[in-house]
């Protein structure tokens, strides 16, 4: 599909001709033969990508420490071909107006006029359409949603660059990484504050991140390894395409659009020179106790022994980060005394309690094992984001609230099982089976309020049956973070 610099020009789509010409002289399958076709299509061209990510290993491991020049030729029409088919099919469009499904139509055609593009440097990126969020604290997030093409393209760039990266990338960094996620840095977290001594925790929040972070400087720090002017130029097509509000294109001088499929790498490589690699040089220059640094994304948990040296890091860490744009926000950091020996020390001084920290989604708290034991990592669903969950349900609850009982029980049986996939960890049980007693709270009410009959027949004891034939009760289904850490971090450690 062609481009043009115009939103307006971009929305049509400019393949509808070649299209009806094909349909005269091709026979059209049916639609058996059409899924057959995009899953043997889909299934080649994740092999040529992976055949290309092994070359890619292999360069980097030939040329640990300089630059790699011959990249672009990795972005074959294969490798297109499988970034659309990881695109999620009922995205909402960009500028262009082009959903999934439309340039599925036509798929060949457009994607060898999008190889041709990329290859002659003709291609164009489109600006990103902004979408605003609510974010937990009532304020907006903004969102840039690319056109599809955009889309394409990022992502087979992505596929050819994270080979790359992921030989540089430190094994404390978790966010949007292949073969990482949220419980392993949760894990991580858990094992560093339970076996190390760790008395004080540094929960650090860089004020709006993506929104700041500096154009010129990620483009350098992405040339340390990228020697392909190609590569470097595409990137700069993006985060120089600015965004679509209310008509009118903004051009973002600083900042990388959120939602954009390159994004998450381009964060992980800034906060890499910026931040990663500049916390292990402090670490081993500057601690004399123990020190664990856990980051997703650009949320960061840090771990001391010491006092002095947590306030010495936070800081060094303020100034590091003004160098590069960045600045700490004041009310989201925080140092506060916590770990095994923190109930204890706070006890004897005579103060309460330590405080709790919240990171991806959990509030951690300080506990005693029940068995007397000790000191134990006590966790649970954070607060704000129960209730935010429990908002949307009520909300979802309302629009469908004339929907049969049997159609709202699967759903919420559905919404259930989601979260406590993510939730249902050890030490949560009484905020797990208390979300679901918040569930049927809200559905009793929704039920009652579709009629005067409704409300007066439908007491406490009859919802409560209506629940147990939908939804299932909460149990812990995660093994304690020790556990798993040691079986899929460890492991796999060269050092036994």
């Amino acid at each position: 599909m062609e481009k043009s610099d115009s939103p307006e020009v971009a929305r049509k789509h400019a393949n509808k001709a070649v299209s009806a010409v094909a349909e005269r002289v091709e026979r059209r399958g049916g639609a058996k033969e059409n899924a057959d076709l995009q899953i043997t299509g889909r299934t080649q061209s994740r092999e040529a990508v992976s055949r290309a990510q092994a070359r890619i290993r292999d360069a980097v491991t030939r040329n640990k420490q300089g630059k790699l020049t011959a990249l672009l030729h990795h972005i074959s029409i294969d490798g297109l071909r499988a970034s659309f088919f990881g695109l999620k099919k009922a995205a909402a469009p960009g500028v262009d107006e082009v959903t999934w499904t439309e340039y599925m139509e036509n798929l060949e055609v457009n994607l060898a006029g999008l190889h041709h593009r990329v290859h002659t440097g003709a291609y164009r990126a489109l600006p990103s359409r902004r979408k605003y969020i609510p974010k937990g604290d009532g304020r907006q997030r903004p969102l840039g949603i690319a056109a599809l093409e955009d889309k394409i393209v990022q992502a087979a760039v992505v596929s050819v660059l994270t080979p790359i990266y992921e030989a540089e990338f430190l094994g404390f960094s978790y966010g949007f990484r292949p073969g990482r996620n949220q419980h392993q840095a949760l894990d991580a977290l858990a094992y560093g504050i339970g076996k190390r001594r760790i008395n004080w925790v540094l929960d650090a929040d860089i004020r709006s991140f993506f929104d700041t972070v500096s154009q010129e400087w990620l483009v350098r720090f992405v040339e340390h390894r990228i020697g392909d002017r190609r590569i470097v130029r595409l990137i700069r097509k993006w985060l120089a395409a600015g965004v679509l509000e209310d008509g009118q294109v903004i051009q973002m001088e600083e900042g990388t659009p959120q939602g954009a499929v390159i994004s998450p790498l381009l964060a992980n490589i800034y906060l890499h020179y910026v931040y990663d690699l500049w916390a292990q040089q402090w670490r081993q220059r500057s601690a004399t106790g123990d020190v664990i640094v856990v980051r997703y994304a650009d949320d960061t948990i840090v771990g001391f022994e010491h006092r002095h040296e947590a306030e010495q890091f936070l800081g060094d860490l303020k100034a590091r980060l003004a160098r590069f744009g960045l600045a700490l926000h004041p009310d989201k950091t925080r140092l506060i005394e916590f770990g095994r020996s923190a109930i204890a020390n706070r006890r004897a001084r005579g103060l309460g309690k330590p405080e709790s920290f919240d990171f991806l989604g959990f509030t951690h708290y300080c506990a005693n094992r029940r068995d007397g034991r000790g000191f134990v990592l006590g966790r649970k669903p954070g607060r704000k984001r129960m209730r935010a969950k429990l908002r949307e349900i009520k909300g979802c609850l309302l629009a469908m609230r004339h929907d049969g009982i049997q159609r709202q029980g699967q759903w919420l049986a559905q919404v259930l099982r989601g979260w406590l996939a993510y939730y249902a960890v050890p030490m949560s049980g009484a905020a797990i089976t208390a979300f679901r007693h918040h569930m049927i709270e809200r559905w009793m009410r929704v039920l009652r309020g579709r009629s005067q009959r409704s409300r007066r027949s439908l007491a406490w004891s009859r919802m409560k049956r209506i629940a147990e034939r939908y939804l299932p009760h909460p149990r812990i289904l995660h093994p304690w973070p020790e556990q798993r850490f040691l079986v899929n971090i460890r492991g796999k450690s060269p050092v036994r």
